[in-house]
This record gives structure tokens, C-alpha cells and sequence, in this order.
């Protein structure tokens, strides 16, 4: 039986999820990242449902594992109250995520925007590239100059594409030779791009895991 001071541990964290959740306001989508069907927010769900913190953690910098770890820790322990319980702590861990994630690239944290945020062809199209591990369609999409460049950095990032879940940093090492790929995909030229820059959109269309 849970002792009263794990029930009351376990509401703390529950009132502390309200209050999260109460600051939180809708705002103008930013990035894929950020939406309810994204992929960064699918691999929490993961990590959720499967019980294991690596399906989130790639995500992140290692400077932020503590917090995600203590958050998911006690959001496991929180969906045992019950439906209600287990959608708030779900929605803290996801919004911890996703804020993790956002403030590794510099940018902030607005909260998780609604299912069926408009998204670029190009986008759509370096996303079932990875998923069909073939970027004929997305070639299509570019300028012909471009096309040889674009498949050497897709060849790269489905070179690491496969790795153990449980490895975060083959998982990090691919989100970041994807960033390349994706990047190129959207037009923009390798040399203008820094570290921080490197994970703002194809970072947020890579879980594959």
C-alpha cells in the first residue's frame, strides 16, 4: 500500500503540474517540435508508454536529463491515481520535454500547440524520406544544382539512423547529422550554419526510435 507521505509527494506533484499547465497559453506555432503530433512529443509518449525515459532523452542536452529523469520518474508514479491524474502528469512531462528541448536551441518555450499544425512539403517530404529510407520525392522537390549535395547528407544520416534506443548519444549523433540533411532539404547552405542553429527544424522531425 502507497504510505501517506508517497500520496501526499505524489498530490505536490499533481499541484504542481496544475500550476504549470495554468501558465501555459496557446500561442503562434513555431516548429513541428512544438505541436501535439509532432515527433518530439511522440517519443515522450513513448517513453511514457514503454516505461523507458531513453525514447525522450535524445531530445535533449545532457544538461537537462536531471530535471526530464525527475519529472518522468514521478509522472509514472502519478498515472497510478487514475485517468485524470495520469493526462495531467503525462502533459507535464511532454511540456518539460519539448521546454528542454526548445531551450537548448535558444528559443522559447510557448507550450505544446494543437494537433494539425500546417506543415511545409518539404518538410512532410524529409520526413518520409527517412521513413522509406529513400529521398527520391524529396529530390524532386529541389533545385536540380542542389540534389547531389541533399542525397550525400541524406546517405549520411540514414547511415546512423539505426541505433539502440537505450545508446541517447547514437540517438543525438543521428537528430544531428539529420539537422544537415533537413537543413540543406529547406535551402539554406552548410556554411552558414553554427552549432545552435543546427538543431532548430531537422531536429524536430527525426524520431525514428
Amino acid at each position: 500500500m502507497r504510505s501517506t507521505q508517497e500520496e501526499m509527494e505524489s498530490l505536490m506533484f499533481i499541484n504542481r503540474i496544475m500550476t504549470v499547465l495554468t501558465a501555459l497559453k496557446p500561442a503562434e506555432v513555431q516548429a513541428h517540435c512544438d505541436t501535439a503530433d509532432g515527433p518530439a512529443v511522440a517519443c515522450g509518449r513513448k517513453a511514457l508508454e514503454t516505461g523507458n525515459v531513453n525514447y525522450a532523452l535524445k531530445w535533449i542536452p545532457a544538461e537537462g536529463e536531471a530535471e526530464l529523469r525527475d519529472v518522468f520518474g514521478k509522472a509514472l508514479e502519478v498515472r497510478g491515481l487514475g485517468i485524470e491524474a495520469a493526462e495531467v502528469a503525462d502533459r507535464l512531462f511532454l511540456e518539460t520535454l519539448v521546454r528542454l528541448h526548445r531551450a537548448s536551441e535558444g528559443v522559447a518555450f510557448t507550450g505544446i500547440q494543437p494537433v494539425g499544425a500546417p506543415v511545409d512539403p518539404v518538410v512532410a517530404a524529409a520526413d518520409e524520406a527517412m521513413a522509406l529510407r529513400s529521398d527520391t520525392h524529396l529530390l524532386s522537390l529541389v533545385p536540380q544544382e542542389r540534389r547531389a549535395e541533399l542525397d550525400r547528407r541524406f546517405e549520411a544520416a540514414l547511415a546512423v539512423k539505426d541505433f539502440d534506443v537505450d545508446d541517447v548519444e547514437a540517438g543525438r549523433r543521428y537528430l544531428a547529422a539529420y539537422v544537415d540533411f533537413f537543413k540543406y532539404a529547406e535551402g539554406e547552405d552548410h556554411a552558414h550554419h553554427e552549432h545552435a542553429d543546427h538543431h532548430t527544424n531537422a531536429h524536430e522531425h527525426a524520431c525514428a526510435h
